[in-house]
């Protein structure tokens, strides 16, 4: 049976690990048919705007993507695509999973957790100007709703519950924001007494900063407002490994875009230097979201294995504090080769030597093609 995903390249490096992303899909035997659509720099070029209607249309007619990294100019330029396109397609969930897999020399090997941000307000929002002629101050609009706010809330509790957890820990900084913060803190409580079944609590950004650097093993799904869990996902990458194995996902009500958290890394661009892993990764959230869990644990369990033996890996997992022995760098390719070769040879039944992955998204049976 098969499956037409949009593939989003993006810019810098996402060629590089969107390709990698496709071999691997390959080695799964699931039929996936890739109808590309070009965003970012490469975009401009072509269509003079860094997110052309073809593409937001596209992912509105396959309702699935994989994407790679897209460049965001710091300071001028043109706005985030990332931001505009979960704005335009109303992706308002960012599922963002932390998974200590990088093998010896991890600080935190138990790292087992989830950031859900609230991907479409807040002060992501846009609303943005400068309050003088002199350009001297700057204000920015942090917008929170009740309807937002009760949406990504009810989305973390479903989520705990389908996924098998247990804990959804509400985040935000309502003891100082008293009226934004306040209005996510009061739609957090109202709609966790609705799930009886899970522990539910509280800490305020600063607290939850420090306690995830302290006990991250005591979490589980972190739900938050959209600064906070975009740098909160960070924090949650660090503890697990790094951004070159942290995968994410952006969910609306019928629409589901896998992208990594990690940027677009433009000076190592074509050098074939790239970690894979977390677009990787992504691929096997996408493979869950289409209701195939056997291939998605095969990708898993190969990904696990590839980075514990240390053998093909890209230069930042061969660094010190990944390993604690001399590891030669290999390329972006070869390490997605040697995934692939693993994927059909795998035993995803086999217990990983930390807390198990834990199923991944519901299938969606209506993108069956």
């Amino acid at each position: 049976m098969g499956y037409r995903v949009t593939l989003i390249p993006g810019d810098g490096i996402g060629p590089e690990v969107t390709r990698a992303a496709q071999v691997v899909a390959e080695a799964t035997g699931v039929s996936i048919d890739w109808e590309v659509a070009e965003a970012g720099e490469a975009a401009i070029r072509s269509d003079g705007t860094p997110l052309p209607a073809s593409v937001l249309d596209s992912v509105r007619k396959n309702r699935v993507a994989l994407k790679g990294p897209i460049t965001t100019p710091i300071g001028g330029g043109f706005r985030s695509v990332n931001v505009a396109l979960r704005q335009q397609l109303d992706l308002f969930a960012s599922v963002r999973p932390a998974r200590a897999l990088a093998g010896e020399g991890t600080r935190y090997p138990e790292t087992d957790l989830v950031v859900v941000r609230e991907a479409t307000e807040g002060l992501y929002s846009g609303i943005e100007h400068w309050v003088d002629r002199d350009h001297a101050a700057a204000e920015t609009v942090n917008v929170i709703t009740r309807k937002a706010s009760d949406r990504i809330c009810r989305f973390a509790f479903d989520y705990a519950r389908r996924e098998h957890r247990r804990h959804v820990t509400g985040v935000h900084k309502a003891n100082i924001m008293k009226t934004t913060g306040a209005l996510f803190q009061t739609a957090f409580r109202e709609v966790a007494a609705q799930y009886p079944d899970l522990v539910a609590d509280e800490r305020l950004i600063d607290n939850m900063c420090m306690q995830l650097v302290k006990k991250p093993s005591e979490y589980d799904v972190l739900v938050t407002t959209n600064l906070m869990g975009d740098i909160l996902s960070d924090l949650c990458a660090g503890l697990a490994g790094g951004l070159g194995i942290a995968p994410g996902a952006l969910f609306g009500e019928r629409l589901a875009v896998f992208e990594p958290v990690h940027g677009s890394a433009p000076k190592y661009a074509g050098q074939d230097r790239a970690d894979p892993v977390a677009e990787i990764l992504c691929l096997e959230l996408l493979l869950r979201h289409l209701g195939e869990a056997a291939a998605a644990d095969r990708v898993f369990r190969a990904v696990w294995e590839t980075v514990a033996e240390k053998k093909v890996v890209t230069y930042d997992l061969a660094l010190p504090g990944y390993t604690d022995r001399p590891v030669p760098a290999s390329s972006c390719s070869a390490m997605a080769q040697e995934i692939a070769r693993k994927v059909p040879l795998v035993d995803p039944s086999t217990p990983l030597p930390r807390p198990s992955a834990r199923p991944g998204v519901a299938a969606d049976p209506a993108l069956e093609g």
